[in-house]
């Protein structure tokens, strides 16, 4: 365990409280609104989401790689979804059976993973057929002005937040075979330019069977 990601876990609420308090919260309580069924979340942290989540979804899941932020979200999670199940693990190889959920939740987390493919293709595997993704993600900007700037300042993102703030991750969820239904187009509050492009948005896995790893399986039905 770093003195890195102690620091960070210890630093994190304090760091984000503001842009909660005037942005992101209203966000999440909007989003997390169309979270049903079976839910998992991904990158949980030290539990943000979890006012928001309605108290009549059929199971909450939350899944966080970090150990100094697991500790946190259990903490919070005893006070506020006692009824939610916390794992340690990363979203690149997530712990459960294909099609086992019914919604998952990626709040600021496709940014730091570090294969964004391949935690896509994980979500879609224990996705049930036609369920769906809820995200919010700070990205790649669309201005191409602005991208070149967060390439240019990508490493500085990295050092401070431990994160990629040029990642294109609309295209990678569309890659990874959902189809997304709804965006919207942001700039995260009080954020660097370079940080600043968000997207909240919802999307739906396909309906077909998977193979390992999430890859989609296609039957020749000739």
């Amino acid at each position: 365990m770093s003195l890195r990601a102690r620091l960070f876990a210890m630093t994190y609420d304090r760091l984000m409280a503001k842009t909660e308090e005037v942005q992101l919260g209203a966000l999440r309580q909007d989003l997390l609104a169309a979270a049903a069924g079976d839910v998992l979340e991904i990158g949980g942290g030290t539990g943000a989401n979890l006012p928001h989540y309605r108290p009549d979804v059929g199971s909450l899941t939350i899944t966080e790689p970090e150990p100094p932020m697991v500790r946190r979200l259990e903490r919070h999670a005893r006070e506020q979804a006692p009824r939610a199940k916390i794992l340690r693990a990363p979203a690149e190889d997530l712990p459960f059976e294909d099609g086992a959920f019914d919604t998952a939740v990626s709040t600021l987390v496709l940014c730091g993973v570090s294969d964004q493919p391949r935690a896509l293709r994980q979500l879609r595997r224990v996705l049930r057929p036609g369920g769906r993704l809820l995200f919010i993600e700070h990205v790649r900007s669309g201005d191409p002005r602005l991208a070149h700037h967060q390439d240019r300042m990508n490493w500085l993102n990295q050092l401070v937040v431990s994160c990629d703030c040029n990642r294109p991750t609309l295209a990678s969820i569309q890659e990874a075979g959902f189809t997304v239904t709804d965006v919207e187009h942001l700039t995260l509050y009080k954020a660097p330019s370079f940080a600043s492009p968000l997207l909240v948005g919802r999307a739906t896995a396909p309906v077909g069977a998977t193979g390992q790893d999430g890859q989609l399986v296609r039957h020749n039905l000739s």
